[in-house]
């Protein structure tokens, strides 16, 4: 499916690695997901580096859907 991230990174634990999150809202005409709530997904950027996330919640409404992410590992930003 395709669409637009909006991500950011939090302050990282000592010695962590730092947490990373975001929104994806679907583009219009791509393929939907039938309760996404707790896959893990992973997600492309434009110059080909990619990242896993889980979905942690869905929001807007049936034109308009957008999925809360968590980051796992590395952001890939």
């Amino acid at each position: 499916m395709s669409g637009t991230a909006a991500l950011f990174t939090e302050p990282a634990r000592k010695g962590g690695i730092s947490p990373w999150a975001g929104d994806f809202r679907l583009a219009a005409g791509s393929a939907r997901i039938n309760s996404p709530v707790g896959k893990t997904l992973t997600l492309e950027m434009p110059d080909g580096r990619s990242g896993k996330v889980v979905v942690q919640g869905l929001k807007g409404g049936s034109k308009n859907t957008v999925l809360a992410l968590m980051g796992e590992d590395l952001a890939p930003f």
